[in-house]
């Protein structure tokens, strides 16, 4: 699978971990992110993966702050991004099956490195469940595009 990653300056130790051991697995991860421990700005790096992964040259995206939010929420004004934060497995794999979640967002001051490989791990290997999930998905495409659900 090709994985793009991004993280700002909080994530820089996550993110090379999580390099590692994706590359451990036989994945292709390519670096959108600072290696800077220097304060910088997380949309720049949200913007890079989701742009990467709407190119349809990588399979998923991983973004990386302190919190994940704060990234998740720039990632999600790239139309056509749903990017979930997760700070456990379950909801990473939630994320996949009923949003058809296309990056996935955790705090390096939330979560440590054995919680990310096992929400990445979940993330990235489960599928869409489509069916009425696919309605919902449709809705929130609708809003993205300005229409409204009346």
């Amino acid at each position: 699978m090709r994985i793009a990653i991004g993280n700002d300056h909080v994530g820089v130790e996550l993110k090379q971990h999580l390099v590692k051991y994706l590359e451990a697995q036989g994945h292709e991860v390519v670096n959108f992110g600072t290696d800077e421990t220097a304060s910088n700005h997380y949309p720049i790096y949200a913007e890079k993966v989701a742009r990467a992964v709407l190119s349809g040259e990588f399979d998923k995206g991983i973004l990386i702050c302190g919190t994940g939010l704060g990234i998740s929420i720039a990632a999600n004004k790239i139309k056509g991004i749903r990017c979930a934060v997760c700070s456990e497995p379950v909801s990473a794999e939630l994320s996949r099956q009923h949003n058809n979640a296309n990056i996935v967002a955790m705090g390096a001051r939330m979560i440590g490195p054995v919680m990310a490989e096992a929400i990445v791990d979940k993330f990235l290997n489960t599928e869409f469940l489509g069916g009425r999930h696919q309605l919902r998905v449709d809705m929130m495409t609708k809003l993205e595009n300005g229409g409204t659900l009346e």
